[in-house]
């Protein structure tokens, strides 16, 4: 059993393994397993790990349980941070926001530590889990591909090791090296879907659709979406441009493909653009090609899509960035770093990077002459001394700034979707 699990652990990492190793750590049995078997992993190989553990607030009992894993990493040598959960306004659903969360709070907390990646306990059990949870709200496959191994997201690098492992065989590796674990009440509180979908899935079991033959489906369906992205980026190639940050489609183009590869084009599109981990709804995505059918535009993610010509334009809407800020040289709207002249008159320290918004339009003379929409660049970063407009690079008016995406434009275009 040890010996199958920590060739688990082995697989996930190449031979030159991540010299930091942050490690999401409960208190469950999944996520103590995965620090035990990781730290043993790690004094073979020169890794430093961090274990952080999220005390969500939401029960009496999480800052003992918080306490008790730092209790353990102390006894391990292993260094632990407890993030507090405080800003949570008690609306949307409990288990989506305390997700959101989670991620929000690791990644700060890896990016502020220098992490190279961050692990997390999720095992064959969850994935089953999800997947039926999924089959349940009318998934595609995307919804219904594996979870990935590796993927990223709030500018961290996640990895699970233990997607090929079963809760149970965790549990008994533990037992085996009396480690205890906390058992979290709310796992047996049938008011949470996943827990109604884990009892369901016991008894599925007996027809043979247990959480190995959704593990065996869900691969299947991740080659399955693998294909379909491969497709869609090689149409992309050929229909896409991208200008001033904006997606620029050949419309005839796109309205000769396959109306899932148009969808998922559109999708990718939105991504790329607003950053959002989770792609809008199929439902969602067709009220958008309606629209768009009967009118020049529509908005969707905090995007504009826009017809012009022979060209359907997707970009960032106003309204979704128009109060956002940020310094020179920080990264603006998750994806802009505007840098100064090389001999920049004065410090640029009193400068801010905003929207330029049809005010600062109304000073680019020359926008016209550019052929993009209005509206993508009234949503394009400028820099401004207060009202007073400094520059704006995407939008004929650069005073010698220059505005480059933090990810760069041939992304667009690579083999490799992460989401």
């Amino acid at each position: 059993m040890t010996a199958d699990l920590a060739r688990l652990i082995a697989d996930q990492f190449p031979a030159d393994p991540p010299k930091t190793m942050g490690v999401a750590v409960s208190g469950g049995s999944d996520s103590m397993a995965l620090l035990h078997l990781l730290h043993a992993f790690a004094q073979t190989r020169d890794v430093t790990l961090a274990v952080a553990t999220v005390n969500h607030g939401l029960r009496p009992e999480a800052a003992d349980e918080a306490a008790m894993v730092a209790s353990v990493c102390a006894g391990l040598g292993v260094g632990h941070s407890i993030l507090d959960w405080k800003n949570w306004d008690h609306s949307g659903n409990l288990q989506d926001e305390a997700r959101k969360a989670r991620y929000g709070l690791l990644a700060q907390w890896g990016r502020d530590l220098g992490v190279d990646c961050i692990a997390l306990g999720h095992t064959m059990d969850d994935q089953a889990e999800s997947f039926l949870m999924r089959v349940g709200r009318r998934a595609g496959v995307d919804g219904l591909a594996a979870m990935p191994r590796r993927f990223d997201r709030e500018g961290m690098q996640w990895v699970r090791p233990l997607l090929q492992a079963r809760r149970a065989g965790l549990r008994d590796y533990l037992t085996a090296r009396n480690v205890t674990w906390v058992d979290d009440p709310s796992n047996e509180d049938d008011r949470f879907a996943r827990v109604r979908t884990r009892k369901a899935l016991a008894i599925l079991s007996d027809l043979g659709i247990d959480a190995e033959a959704i593990s065996d489906v869900s691969h299947n369906l991740s080659a399955a979406k693998d294909a379909l992205n491969h497709q869609m980026l090689a149409i992309a190639r050929n229909i896409v441009t991208l200008r001033a940050g904006a997606v620029a489609i050949d419309a005839e183009g796109l309205a000769a493909q396959h109306p899932e590869l148009r969808r998922r084009l559109v999708v990718y599109a939105l991504k790329w653009l607003n950053g959002a981990y989770y792609a809008p709804r199929s439902s969602a995505i067709a009220s958008v090609f309606e629209a768009l059918e009967h009118g020049p535009s529509a908005t969707l993610q905090g995007c504009e899509l826009r017809r012009k010509g022979k060209t359907l334009w997707i970009f960032r809407e106003l309204n979704a960035i128009a109060d956002l800020k940020a310094a020179v040289g920080d990264i603006w709207d998750g994806r802009w770093v505007l840098t100064p002249p090389s001999d920049p008159t004065g410090e640029t320290g009193h400068l801010t990077v905003q929207a330029l918004g049809a005010k600062g339009l109304s000073q680019c003379k020359d926008w016209r002459a550019l052929d993009i929409p209005r509206g993508a660049l009234l949503s394009t970063p400028a820099v401004w001394n207060g009202t007073h407009l400094v520059a704006a690079p995407l939008a004929g008016w650069p005073q010698n700034w220059q505005a480059r995406l933090n990810r760069g434009e041939d992304t667009f275009f690579a083999a490799h979707i992460t989401h």
